[in-house]
């Protein structure tokens, strides 16, 4: 179907080359309708290095650090930049994918421009305040988040779990936009003996692999605990905790597990390579709208085990392409991670089987929900 290209303005306060789901997420959303012929104006704080936008497809504004979250940013309140750059050049569509002090801007100029707006609930802050000491707060911030997007036309989430959650909440108009995964750049042919050997693996070693931020709200300790157990249940099987990624709580983790390998922040081929020639990937986290890195892990061949919810519960199914446990059940958890352990025939399928059906989740059908989307809260 031939569709007029859109003028479309998308406000975010993290984009790439920060690294985290959203950024990923809304750089391949970008990318994607670009191709498809749309113009695409981009509102973001400025990054390090950075001292002006350049054209009129990209408007920066100014940056404050966001607390507990280095290399991050809230985005400043940009509301009289945004109404006199869009009454001179006025977009078709708003694509809001923050809800801080700059999206919050971009909606009130919207309103008053009547222009119509889509958002996007990426980030679970109200869960995150939780594990940073202002659970006093998550009441607040939970009604400030519903008052946010029952104030636009559309709110994309990205699981049919973070939909009933939202939805018991009070949140209206919610449609569901999934994630894909490039298959091409994640795929087990990334396997790389050479990074084995640098990691000190035998060819019998077993990697337990984790990507992710090291921070309080990924549930790290469950991490701790399972490969401490599976250690004590598997003596037969050798095993070596690989983490990819940084974050607060790296200190403490190298203190619980002197002998783990902590790799730092990966991209691109790097972080394809690292997921590949892992075995096992362990996603403890509760938080998650989604989970990009559950979808990365499978398209690299590894078996996952990870709580029955978000990108999880769509695309897991228990002892088929990876291992799934009742959300908070820490037990099952580890015994999902166990049964894939005990028998090398059963984690070779299954692996295979993650695989198979990661390869068939590329982005393109994403980008053409996206559009859809964005083409309903047209007038």
């Amino acid at each position: 179907m031939n569709v007029t290209p859109l003028h479309i303005a998308l406000v975010s306060e993290t984009f790439a080359p920060e690294i985290n789901g959203v950024a990923n997420t809304l750089e391949r959303l970008c990318s994607g309708l670009r191709a498809r012929g749309h113009r695409l104006q981009l509102v973001r704080p400025r990054q390090a290095g950075e001292t002006h936008g350049g054209d009129e497809n990209l408007l920066l504004t100014r940056g404050w650090p966001l607390p507990g979250y280095a290399g991050l940013q809230w985005g400043q309140s940009a509301l009289h930049k945004l109404l006199r750059r869009w009454q001179r050049n006025r977009p078709d569509v708003l694509y809001i994918a923050t809800e801080g002090p700059l999206g919050l801007s971009a909606l009130r100029a919207a309103r008053r421009l009547g222009i119509p707006v889509v958002s996007g609930f990426h980030t679970n802050f109200q869960q995150y305040s939780e594990h940073y000491g202002l659970s006093l707060l998550s009441r607040l911030l939970t009604g400030y988040l519903r008052w946010f997007h029952n104030r636009t036309r559309l709110t994309l989430v990205p699981s049919a779990s973070q939909r009933v959650e939202l939805q018991r909440r009070g949140f209206e108009r919610l449609e569901l936009l999934a994630r894909g995964v490039d298959g091409q750049l994640f795929h087990p042919t990334r396997r790389s003996a050479e990074l084995r050997a640098a990691w000190g693996l035998e060819e019998d070693e077993i990697a337990v692999l984790h990507v992710g931020r090291l921070a309080a709200e990924k549930n790290l300790q469950l991490l701790s605990r399972a490969f401490r157990e599976l250690q004590r249940a598997l003596p037969q099987r050798r095993l070596r905790l690989v983490l990819v990624g940084d974050g607060p709580q790296r200190a403490q983790l190298q203190a619980e597990h002197p002998h783990a390998l902590f790799c730092g922040v990966q991209r691109g081929e790097a972080l394809a390579a690292h997921y590949a020639s892992g075995d096992l990937f362990l996603f403890p986290s509760l938080s998650e709208t989604f989970g990009n890195v559950v979808l990365e892990a499978l398209a690299s061949g590894l078996a996952v085990v990870a709580f029955d919810q978000a990108a999880a519960a769509q695309h897991i199914r228990h002892g088929h392409n990876g291992g799934l446990a009742s959300p908070g059940d820490e037990q099952a958890f580890i015994e999902a991670a166990r049964w894939l352990l005990e028998d090398e025939e059963s984690l070779r399928r299954v692996r295979l089987n993650a695989r198979q059906h990661a390869g068939r989740l590329g982005w393109a059908a994403i980008v053409e929900q996206f559009e859809a989307h964005l083409l309903q809260v047209l007038p």
